[in-house]
């Protein structure tokens, strides 16, 4: 399995920042189907103040020009992607329309 980190920052909002961690409680049923047919297996976001870290384990079928071409194809995925950019921002450094910015491994333990 393949581990990807991405990362992305919240509006600086204390009201945003909760309802956003409340759509997270509980996924809407489409989304996390999205997200298990493109081949993710796991899926943690973790957050510090504004800035959430995503860390994604995939199977041998995943690829990110297939989850964005499916996503592309499925109404609900971008109703829910227009819908989370409310509470969203692109990081620092991140290109025009870019949300989620795949991050490099500069370390491991175990290697």
């Amino acid at each position: 399995m393949k581990r990807y980190c991405l990362t992305l920052d919240l509006k600086d909002d204390p009201a945003l920042i909760s309802e956003y961690e409340e759509y997270h409680k509980e996924i809407w049923p489409e989304i996390r189907a999205s997200i298990t047919t493109s081949g993710i297996v796991d899926m943690e976001i973790y957050r510090f103040s504004n800035r959430l870290y995503m860390i994604m384990e995939v199977n041998d079928e995943f690829s990110f020009e297939k989850k964005g071409a499916m996503d592309a194809g499925n109404g609900r995925v971008q109703e829910w992607e227009t819908l989370m950019w409310k509470y969203q921002q692109a990081v620092p450094g991140a290109k025009a329309g870019e949300k989620w910015v795949l991050m490099d491994k500069i370390f491991e333990l175990n290697k």
